[in-house]
């Protein structure tokens, strides 16, 4: 006998606008754009930024022998980028693939290293500018604090702090079944959900907020000050300061964006699939754009020193008379003036090109 109180299906009307939100976002359309976006992106910044840090660890250990405080940032500041980068390979072949092959272990420990090399790079390049802060807005006054053995006490202190930083997202990132497809994924149980909104926030003011307020009041000062000095060289000194902060900038903004608003989607925004699908694609972009930030630290911070230019040039001389492949070849050689120039020339003396970098 059927219920009262039951609703009679021939008059009642199924409200098929409700339908969109139980079916399941159909996001294959992004796993097929990332399987083979993703890898070649990847494989560029690891070669790229391999090639250019590996460069700065290189002259920095054989030739400047870490002099001053600044080579020790320079020096901590590639380890951080190529500890950064050694994760890429991992995820190219996860995001080619779409399949952790690697094991649990790996899973926590390349996300160690990508996150503890991302907060590593952003803190040294944050501690950079107060070490130029202090150079040249208090020039007198901080010649004791800028020793060499300070920065290596700070030094260590960064890398503790980035460990720090990073461990929350290494626990709770575990190796998951789905579709019986391993993936190394983050995992939070229903009442750990804070802890995803904790490290997503966390990202935004240890990756961008403090560090960006501490550079732009940093190099404010500097400005400040070079303003009042008559130096030819402060112009140069300018365009490289402008130059730290608009890189840092562009380049890290979007991705700290699209963080936000996918914390957002915690508390219900965006949920729409459109929305979902088109965030996704967003980080995929903007994570790019921010990885390819380790490739050009070694020319803003390093190569645009006349000190490590000079090291550079006689690191290539070294390595091209190394190279004398037989007696009757040319061996070509650099030759740096005190001024920052180079001269390139052949042992027979045929040609003498002078080139200001």
């Amino acid at each position: 006998m059927m219920n009262s109180t039951e609703p009679d299906s021939s008059t009642t009307e199924f409200d098929y606008s409700d339908l969109e939100s139980y079916i399941p976002c159909n996001k294959s359309d992004v796993k097929s754009f990332s399987a083979w976006f993703l890898p070649v992106l990847y494989s560029l910044v690891f070669l790229v930024g391999l090639l250019g840090n590996g460069l700065v660890v290189c002259v920095l250990l054989l030739y400047k022998k870490l002099r001053s405080m600044t080579d020790v940032y320079l020096l901590n500041l590639a380890i951080s980028d190529l500890l950064f980068i050694t994760s890429l390979p991992f995820w190219s072949h996860y995001a080619a693939h779409d399949t952790w092959i690697f094991g649990s272990f790996l899973c926590k420990v390349v996300t160690g290293f990508y996150l503890t090399g991302f907060y590593a790079s952003i803190f040294f390049i944050t501690i950079m500018s107060i070490d130029r802060f202090m150079a040249i807005v208090f020039a007198v006054n901080a010649m004791k604090l800028r020793s060499k053995s300070h920065s290596v006490g700070i030094s260590i202190f960064l890398w503790v702090l980035s460990l720090c930083a990073s461990t929350p997202s290494m626990v709770f990132r575990k190796l998951k079944y789905q579709s019986l497809q391993p993936k190394c994924e983050d995992e939070f149980l229903e009442h750990q959900t804070g802890w995803n909104l904790l490290i997503n926030f966390q990202f935004n003011i240890l990756g961008l907020l403090l560090p960006l307020t501490i550079m732009g009041y940093c190099y404010t000062r500097i400005l400040l000050t070079l303003m009042k000095c008559r130096n030819y060289k402060k112009e140069r000194a300018v365009k490289l300061i402008f130059v730290v902060v608009l890189v840092f900038f562009v380049f890290w903004i979007p991705y700290n964006i699209v963080i936000f608003l996918r914390s957002l989607q915690k508390f219900g925004f965006f949920l729409d699939c459109t929305w979902s699908k088109n965030l996704d694609y967003a980080m995929q972009w903007v994570e790019t754009l921010g990885l390819t930030h380790c490739c050009l630290n070694p020319l803003i911070y390093a190569l645009a020193g006349q000190e490590f230019k000079k090291s550079v040039f006689r690191m290539l001389n070294r390595c091209l008379t190394k190279c004398n492949w037989c007696n009757n070849c040319k061996v070509r050689t650099f030759e740096v003036s005190e001024s920052g120039s180079s001269t390139y020339s052949k042992s027979s003396g045929e040609m003498n090109i002078t080139r200001l970098l």
